[in-house]
């Protein structure tokens, strides 16, 4: 694409309930197709409820809408910005004919993932597209931005906050405090057909280093499949365990796999984690998010820009080299076995 390739942006996130009526819907939407037990949805529900039945991730992208469509208007490109997601509202279906109504023929998607998946990037593309098919000739092209892992937009951010938790211990034990970089898990089947692991890998590197973190390890969390379906480990409360089975009294978990504090950091790490070390009598220190962090914000209008403009440079840090713009028809794969009956549903919202 050249020179103004592109007439609007697509903000396209997970979606959240945002009170106790919504959580049964919302988790409706996100199950819909598999074969879960309704009992096992109202076990799900009351990691929402815990929190008022409001994840919120909604008020976080309302937030991240916000700081963007400034940051556009000021630096340019000068796009509207739209904004939908794939299981709650604004839902993308709605967001599509919104744009098309208003005219919109090319769009650039930003995804609220960095990290190249089915789940979090194929599936998100396959939703736009099944959003665009209502619309026949009318749908827009929208096009999806490369993922960011290793874009300093976003390790940087990352790197100050790991910091900044790294400095609540005195300076004499801030080299030997473990960090745990704390990812949602997925299925082997699905990771061995992407590169999930590489790229976590690797800004778990980036952001340690750059932090001046050299006992690091990346670990995972929200996993939802029974036991007998493999998914990635170390589950990060086993680490803890582990850590604490070794003496260390002390460790800093950063959730490296997300980009707001939403409702898997709030529970997961918050409360699940958080109670974990206080029964263990470890301190605990949590890592903010990027958020909307405004070098993490210039980042995604440096991403936008890239292919509006038609710019040849990618910037990318580290040892793997900026994700491709355009996915190959056999990125990411679907996982070759579906949920069995009986797994509970994650939690991204």
């Amino acid at each position: 694409m050249g020179t103004g390739a592109y007439d609007a942006v697509l903000l396209v996130s997970f979606g959240g309930p945002e009170g106790p009526d919504d959580v049964m819907p919302f988790l409706e939407n996100v199950l819909r197709g598999r074969n879960v037990p309704r009992e096992r949805m109202l076990e799900v529900a009351e990691h929402y409820h815990h929190f008022g039945g409001v994840s919120p991730i909604n008020a976080q992208n309302a937030a991240l809408l916000a700081a963007l469509r400034q940051e556009l208007r000021q630096h340019g490109p000068d796009l509207p910005v739209y904004w939908g997601n794939r299981n709650w509202h604004p839902l993308l279906v709605d967001t599509i004919r919104e744009m098309a109504d208003a005219g919109v023929r090319r769009a650039l998607a930003f995804v609220t993932s960095a990290y190249s998946s089915y789940s979090g990037c194929r599936q998100y593309r396959e939703n736009i597209l099944a959003a665009c098919a209502p619309l026949g000739d009318r749908a827009p092209q929208i096009d999806k931005i490369r993922v960011f892992f290793n874009h300093p937009g976003f390790v940087g951010p990352m790197a100050e906050n790991l910091t900044r938790s790294l400095k609540q211990f005195p300076a004499e034990e801030r080299l030997t405090t473990p960090v745990l970089f704390t990812a949602h898990s997925i299925p082997t089947s699905m990771a061995d057909s992407c590169r999930y692991v590489a790229q976590l890998t690797e800004a778990s590197r980036l952001v340690a280093a750059e932090a001046g973190a050299s006992a690091w390890q990346l670990v995972y969390q929200s996993r939802s499949g029974p036991p007998t379906q493999p998914w990635l480990e170390p589950d990060i409360c086993d680490s803890i365990r582990s850590l604490h089975a070794q003496g260390i009294k002390r460790v800093v978990v950063a959730p490296i796999g997300f980009i707001s504090d939403h409702m898997e950091v709030l529970y997961d790490l918050d409360s699940e984690a958080a109670d974990l070390c206080q029964s263990l009598g470890m301190r605990m220190e949590r890592t903010a998010t990027v958020g909307t962090a405004p070098v993490f914000v210039r980042m995604v209008r440096d991403l936008i820009a890239e292919r509006h403009d038609g710019l040849p440079e990618r910037a990318a840090i580290g040892n793997l080299p900026a994700n491709h713009d355009v996915c190959p028809l056999d990125c990411c794969p679907a996982p070759l076995q579906r949920r069995p009956e009986g797994a509970a549903p994650s939690r991204p919202g």
